[in-house]
Order: structure tokens, then sequence, then C-alpha cells
């Protein structure tokens, strides 16, 4: 047997500690001019790494060759001079994100500019992040109501949809996105406003609208303004996407407003051109198209193991007189899944919002739609053709046939319906109301101040009789036999109740059994 009582203790040896050793790659600045900055050394940089220069300020690698390397400047350039360090980084650029953006206003690089101190981040998102691939990704089947009649009963949008705001200046593209935020309040949807190299006091008017409306509590500005670097501009879409990506991958759903690409367009081909790549068509470089898929993929409606979350993407296009064949407008609409155009004719006409039925589309369908809403909505759009096509022919005509003539008493009554003041909501109860009377043929007998009395105060008359029919259409959101009836009654009472004996009289003989 082995004496295992003699074995020789064991030796312990200590490995001394050794110091960490960081090994970096530091270059020098050649040369700074309109925010790029040309280094020499960095042999092994990669594109997109993250660089410090030693003022602290940092750039992105946007390009290299075997002399140098081509950086944008994040920041200022006016303390960097020809002769600094330059060190590389091993990192992507990342920006923080978390619950406490809620309300608050920052810049492309995540940090508050609102004058309310600094925000505590959760975690942090790299800004050039990959979508979600297909097997992540399920339908989109949900709607996403924006309150705006036209869109929520003809061009139906769903979470998770990316959906174009395309038309010229100053025709109201960026209230229908104001719009959809504001009518998010008290739902399940948090909100996002991208704001792309626009003047600062436009800023201030939309700020200042959020607030009014109570909405910015749910909402983060993510804000680059014209003064400030054309390296911020260019990833402040993307960092707006980081936050919202944070967010669809806690389960919630996220609508983004990017306001504009267009004027994101502009600054990657003048940064683009400094960096003496290529041009193509219209000066832009070859990647263009690239650069605005990669962000708008990122949008989309996630698989439940995923958490479930949706992104929305509203994405807002500048237009040329109405030419919607531009180089940047026709790769949006080719990206997006519809587009929303603004006819600017019809904008001075005082139709608002000028949404041109013609030429705007979603291509979600009313599959996203509420069956109340599904069934009130069809046909409207051919009847509004119908109604604007007669409208042209009055202007060559003298005369017209009484099928014609009642038409154009319908459309005048439909177009009344669809017109909408800014930052004023519909819900879709309201809707559901105002077009089952549509849809009854009711409206039409009635003069414009009539109607107009009708539009304003039907909703609020249902409400105060019968409360228990407007909490049933929220919760069912369908027409059934019963709710039709107490509809029929509830519009019977209202116009015995509001309008005067000798307005009853415009109303068209066949409506008469109906206020008796």
């Amino acid at each position: 047997m082995l004496n295992t009582n003699n074995r020789t203790p064991k030796t312990e040896y200590r490995i001394p500690q050794m110091p960490l050793i960081e090994i970096r790659e530091v270059g020098t600045v050649k040369d700074v001019r309109r925010g790029i900055a040309r280094i020499k050394g960095l042999p092994s940089c990669v594109y997109g790494q993250i660089v410090q220069f030693s003022q602290g300020t940092k750039g992105i690698v946007m390009g290299f060759n075997q002399r140098e390397v081509l950086v944008i400047i994040l920041g200022e350039e006016g303390d960097i001079c020809v002769g600094d360090s330059v060190t590389s980084l091993a990192e992507l650029l990342q920006v923080p994100v978390g619950e406490q953006f809620l309300g608050r206003i920052v810049n492309g690089l995540g940090e508050p500019i609102d004058g309310r101190g600094n925000i505590a981040a959760s975690d942090m998102f790299s800004v050039f992040r990959e979508a979600p691939g297909v097997m992540e990704r399920e339908p989109v089947t949900e709607p996403l109501l924006t309150g705006i009649k036209i869109i929520d009963l003809l061009i139906p949008l769903g979470k998770g949809q990316r959906e174009l705001i395309i038309g010229d200046r100053q025709t109201g593209k960026s209230s229908i996105g104001l719009d959809a935020i504001i009518n998010q309040k008290d739902k399940d949807v948090l909100c996002i406003y991208c704001w792309i190299g626009g003047p600062q006091t436009a800023l201030k008017k939309i700020i200042h609208i959020l607030t009014q409306r109570d909405a910015l509590k749910y909402t983060i500005i993510v804000s680059s303004t014209a003064d400030t670097s054309a390296a911020e501009q260019y990833i402040v879409p993307y960092t707006a996407s980081a936050l919202g990506e944070y967010f669809m991958y806690k389960g919630k759903h996220v609508l983004v407003i990017f306001d504009d690409l267009t004027k994101h367009a502009w600054i990657y081909r003048q940064m683009s051109l400094l960096l003496e790549r290529s041009p193509g068509r219209e000066a832009y470089p070859g990647d263009i198209f690239y650069l605005h898929s990669q962000l708008l993929e990122r949008a989309g409606k996630l698989k439940a193991e995923r958490g479930g979350g949706s992104m929305t993407f509203l994405p807002i296009a500048e237009t040329l007189q109405g030419d919607i064949t531009g180089y940047i407008q026709t790769n949006l609409i080719s990206i997006t899944d519809g587009q929303l155009y603004i006819n600017t004719s019809l904008f001075h006409e005082g139709f608002k919002p000028a949404i041109d039925l013609g030429l705007s589309v979603s291509r979600i369908g009313s599959r996203v739609q509420y069956p109340a809403i599904k069934e009130l909505g069809e046909g409207l759009r051919l009847e509004y053709a119908q109604y604007r096509e007669m409208l042209r022919m009055t202007k060559l005509r003298t005369r017209l046939s009484a099928e014609a003539l009642e038409k154009i008493k319908r459309g005048e009554a439909l177009h009344q319906l669809l017109t909408q003041i800014n930052n004023n909501p519909v819900s879709v109860v309201e809707q559901i109301i105002l077009f089952y009377a549509f849809k009854r043929k009711v409206l039409e007998a009635l003069s414009p101040p009539l109607l107009k009395k009708f539009i304003e105060g039907v909703y609020g008359y249902l409400v105060a009789e019968d409360s228990g029919l407007a909490g049933l259409l929220q919760e069912k959101k369908e027409l059934t036999a019963d709710i039709k009836s107490r509809l029929d009654r509830i519009m019977v009472n209202f116009f015995k109740t509001t309008l005067p004996i000798a307005d009853c009289i415009s109303v068209s003989l066949k409506f008469v059994p109906m206020l008796s």
C-alpha cells in the first residue's frame, strides 16, 4: 500500500501581476477643411471607426488610401490644427439610450441640448446598427391611427410601416407628422421627432406645439439644425433610429418622423464631394440609395420572441414644383411602403391636409384597418375622384345633368368632411360617426354652415346622450345592427334638437321621415 502520509507538500508559485498594456495607433493631422480632417498614419483603421483628436473632439473614419485617412469631425473643427495627434479607438460610434430620454431634446450624439442637465442612460446602442433580419419580423397587422381622417380612412398606416410624406416646401408636410404624434397621447406609442438641417426658429415652433398639446412627455426630439456640423447632420437620423430601437426591442411601439431626408441627402452629397468621391447623377455619390435604404430598413414589426415591438417611420421629402421624379424622391418612394403626396394646388384651394388621393398610396392596405373604418372607407376614394372630375367639367359646361349635380353635392359634403385643421386630431369613434352619416346619405342635403355645425357637434352630442354607445364603438370598432340602429337614433335626435325648422326644410324630402 502507498503511504499517503509521507507525501511532499505542494509548492505554490504565484505569477507576478503585469500592468495592463493598451496599444493604440496614433496619427497626425495633415489638413483640416470644412469638417473633413486628413490624417497621416493609423494604418489599421476601418470604415466607421471612431478616432479622437488631442483636444478631445471625436471623428468617424469615412475613407482611406495608402497615404492618408479621411475623417469627418463630430463637433467644431476650430480647435483642431495641423500637426495635432489623433488616436484611433477600438470602437464604432455609439449613442446613449434609455427611458430617461423621453421628454428631452438631444443632438446627433445623444447629448442633451435643452438645458435641463445630463441624462442617465440605460444602455449604449450602435448608431449604424443592422436592421432586424427577416426571421425576426412578422407582418404588419396593427393600425397606427394618425387622427387625420383622410389618412385613417383612405391611406391607412400600420405599426412597423414606412410611409413617405412628399411635397413642395411650406405645404404642411411637417404638420402631418406633428398631428400623428399628438394623436398618440394616452396610446401605447412613443414618438421621436428627428430634425435634420432645418432652421432653429422652425424647430422652436415644433417644440412649442408639442409642449402646448402635452405631447412632449412621450416624445424625444433629436435635432441637428443647419448651424451644426455636416457630420452631426449626417448621423442624426441614425441616432434617432438607435433611440427608437431601444424601445422596440423592449416590446414597445415607436413612431419616428424624419424631417427631412432631402436635406440629409444634400449633406451627404456635400461630404462625399469633400471626401473626393466620384460624383454620379445630380452629383450624388453612388451609394446614396444604400444610405437611405440602410436607414429605413430598421423599421418593422418584431416577432413575439423578440419582444413584439414595432418601429414606424414617416420620412419627409421635399419636391421642387411638384416633381416627384427627382433622384432622391424616386429612391425614397421605391424604398418605402407607400407615400402621401401633398399637392400644392389643393393646398392653395384650402383643402388641408392637401393629400392628393390619386398619387398617394399605402401598400399595407386595408388589412390594418378596424372593421368599421374599413367598411366606411370603401368606395370613398373613387367617389372623391369623380367629384374632382365633375368640378373640372363645370368649368367647361354651363349645364349638367341631375346625376352630375347630385354627385357634385355629395362630393362637396365629402370634401368638407375630409378637410381638417392642423393639430386637431380626430378620434376613431368620431370618424366612425361622421362617415357613417355620410354613408347614410344624410349630409349632402345640408348647407355648408349646417354641415359644419354637424361635424363640430355630433360627437359631443353622442357622448352626452349615449356614452355607452361611444364606449362600445371604442371597444368593438365595428358596425353591428344594434350599433347602426343606435347611431340612426342619435342622428335623428341631433337634427331635431340643433336644427331650426326653417333649416330642416332645406333637407331633401327623402330624409323628412327620418327627421319626423
